[in-house]
């Protein structure tokens, strides 16, 4: 039953969700959308990569699988969706999140170079 409950990843979904809704609660669907309340494309980015951060701390906490990178990144999707982001926005959020969570850690890296 531990091997069935680690391959669901309810702490996945959570995180996901979480991720999402504090996404959200510093740039707002709403804002998003609206023509007429454009923020900049760094502060985007800025607050993206900063989601990202989070989800790669959590990845080397965690030491999550490719199963559970994935179910990362879809829960994280539909999240996004379920708040009423565009689709644009959405896919790029989501492949930024992957490319973070599957890149090798600094640490990683560090240990697989040769002297």
């Amino acid at each position: 039953m531990g091997i069935l409950k680690s391959l669901r990843g309810p702490d996945v979904d959570a995180f996901a969700k979480k991720l999402a809704n504090e996404l959200s609660s510093r740039y707002p669907a709403a804002v998003e959308k609206s023509p007429q309340k454009r923020i900049s494309v760094n502060r985007i980015t800025r607050l993206l990569e900063e989601t990202f951060a989070q989800a790669e701390t959590f990845k080397n906490e965690h030491r999550l699988g490719w199963i559970k990178k994935a179910k990362l990144g879809n829960s994280f999707r539909w999240e996004l969706k379920e708040l009423g982001y565009s689709e644009e926005f959405i896919e790029v959020a989501t492949e930024g999140l992957i490319v973070y969570v599957t890149r090798k850690s600094d640490a990683a890296a560090d240990t697989a170079k040769p002297d």
